[in-house]
């Protein structure tokens, strides 16, 4: 951990703990740096009987875009998908451990939310996004697989087919869309954000702690939690299958250049 910053800030207070994404010059992009900081505050936080609850937010103007594509555009040839298993496997093992917190979980979105990041957000109870945050997959458009639950997950909350327009055709998913999709709890302007999640807080301390988690254990069944990891390995094998095909490499190279003409 020596030698480098961390990208995930830990903060507690009255019983809170508030994991916040810190890569706002890369739009909080997935990293396996990022990751490996997450993952060690979310377990750090598994067996504190102190911490309520816990708050994923973001620094900056994004809540996170996903995998950093320029770092898989710059991994030589015969280190692409080793650097790929090793990303997603961490996403997944991510996604998991969020699910598997005995706490209750919100996310506090702005901007978008794309890629594998959407994963962190279907892993919380309750999401509250600004009007301008919105959720988009760009897999096709790369020549990815989708993976942070975009097939594992995602058809569970908004119905297959729904699932398959939005990928297919890349489609962007508003906040007021989200909400009626049942991706988003309450949709609140960015000055309102804080105090939308403080009142959810005042209304968990006022539960029994012992039935918030018991509630939020009823709802992990050993089933649903294996098929949820079954599911999110076999992004991860797809994922690989994708990634080093000479075609993704050329989109990764076009979805660059597209972005820095931009």
């Amino acid at each position: 951990m020596s030698g480098r910053r961390r990208l995930v800030r830990t903060t507690l207070a009255g019983g809170v703990a508030r994991l916040t994404l810190d890569r706002p010059e890369r739009h909080n992009s997935l990293v396996p740096e990022l990751l490996d900081d997450l993952l060690a505050a979310i377990e750090a936080l598994a067996d504190e009987p102190s911490v309520r609850a816990v708050v994923l937010a973001a620094e900056g103007r994004s809540f996170s875009t996903g995998g950093d594509v320029r770092a898989f555009h710059d991994q030589p040839d015969e280190r692409l998908r080793d650097y790929a298993a090793g990303l997603v496997g961490r996403l997944n093992r991510t996604i998991l451990a969020l699910l598997g917190l005995p706490q209750p979980v919100i996310a506090r979105v702005q901007g978008p939310v794309t890629g594998g990041s959407l994963g962190l957000v279907l892993a919380a109870d309750l999401v509250a996004a600004t009007p301008e945050a919105f959720f988009a997959p760009y897999y096709v458009t790369v020549g990815f697989a989708p993976d942070g639950g975009w097939s594992a997950l995602l058809p569970e909350r908004i119905g297959l087919q729904r699932t398959r327009e939005i990928q297919l055709l890349n489609r962007r998913v508003g906040a007021a869309e989200a909400r009626a999709l049942g991706l988003v709890t309450e949709v609140v302007e960015a000055g309102a954000l804080d105090a939308c999640i403080a009142g959810w807080l005042a209304i968990l301390e006022g539960h029994v702690a012992s039935g918030l988690r018991a509630a939020r254990r009823s709802l992990l069944t050993d089933a649903r939690r294996a098929a949820y990891a079954a599911g999110l390995e076999a992004e991860r094998q797809a994922f690989l299958a994708e990634v080093a095909r000479p075609e993704t490499r050329r989109g990764m190279a076009r979805f660059l250049g597209a972005r820095a003409a931009g």
